[in-house]
């Protein structure tokens, strides 16, 4: 098992015995496509891979070593984070790192590292800058209303920003409407609240990560729900909040914009929820995790929304949108 501890400039690796679970030998090589080559060399090739995900530096990595026929593992950060604390008490180094997470691979089962394709990874990107030019808007509009003798400075910016993001907007509705692999999204767009941009992500996601089960989705967005009960004592439930933040954010405002559709599909689940005690926030997380089981299945099994089947119980129809 290789463990490979990436950095823009460096890729710190450490071979494990699979059945010691003994240090082998461990190198640095420079993270360039010249020094994956001489990795490549230097393992065999039933040698199995693992990182974790660090954006575009991991990711030609785990694609070169694909493209020479190994496997490549992908260690989820939070889960390896907490693994490499540990077993690491008194240093914290790319090699002990690079240690670690080969360890951590022989003794937890870990899923393939996912290689999206050229238009996913496009999209992904436009998605990526997007998010950021949100967060700078949604900060602008703060300042505005904190700096009242500042607001007309600020306004230009806002204006800029507001435009830039209808072009990224228009950008992806081009790409995922001439691409087979963004076909779901036409159907996911049909659903009450969730409109192009939120519709490309979930296509995205769905389409790269191959989920085989919609609990998988909702985990992976960090919608599920941590139960924390030990003995008689009952434990506050709260969501995870572990995976993809932005979509969970994308799901969330696609839930409180269902409410106010004129199709309103949840008004009666919200309603529910409220009455269970929940809080407004909690009753719309639990419609977004809705949505997105709801998504899952569209994507799965070729279908497009049908309000009439939202709450149908398992057995009467074969493909359900699975009950959040």
């Amino acid at each position: 098992m290789l463990g490979i501890d990436v950095s823009k400039d460096t890729l710190s690796v450490s071979l494990l015995d699979p059945l010691t679970r003994k240090l082998k030998w461990e190198e640095v090589y420079p993270n360039t496509k010249a020094g994956v080559i001489k990795l490549l060399k230097r393992t065999s090739c039933d040698t199995t891979w693992v990182l974790e995900p660090t954006g575009r530096y991991g990711l030609s990595v785990a694609r070169q070593a694909q493209d020479a026929q190994r496997q490549v593992l992908l260690a989820p950060p939070r889960k390896a984070k907490a693994f490499l604390s540990s077993i690491q008490s008194r240093a914290k180094t790319d090699r002990l790192d690079s240690y670690g997470l080969a360890l951590y691979a022989l003794s937890v089962p870990l899923r393939p590292y996912p290689i999206k394709s050229a238009v996913v990874d496009q999209v992904d990107q436009l998605l990526a800058a997007r998010r950021g030019i949100s967060q700078a808007m949604a900060s602008l509009g703060q300042q505005r209303a904190e700096l009242p003798y500042a607001a007309d400075v600020l306004l230009p910016a806002l204006h800029a920003l507001r435009a830039q993001q209808k072009a990224i907007d228009a950008e992806i509705a081009a790409l995922t409407s001439q691409n087979e692999e963004f076909s779901m999204a036409a159907a996911l767009d049909a659903v009450p609240g969730i409109g192009p941009v939120t519709a490309a992500a979930v296509a995205s996601a769905l389409r790269s990560k191959e989920f085989s089960h919609p609990d998988a989705f909702v985990a992976y967005i960090g919608l599920d729900v941590r139960v924390r009960d030990s003995g008689r004592r009952r434990g506050q439930r709260a969501l995870t909040k572990q995976g993809d933040a932005e979509l969970r954010r994308l799901l969330y405002l696609a839930a409180r914009a269902s409410l106010i559709s004129k199709a309103n599909p949840f008004g009666a689940q919200y309603k529910r929820e409220l009455a269970k005690g929940l809080a407004p926030t909690a009753a719309l997380n639990a419609i977004a995790r809705k949505l997105a089981r709801m998504c899952w299945s569209i994507a799965r099994h070729g279908t497009t929304f049908d309000p009439d089947r939202v709450y149908q119980q398992p057995g009467k129809s074969k493909n359900l949108y699975p009950p959040s």
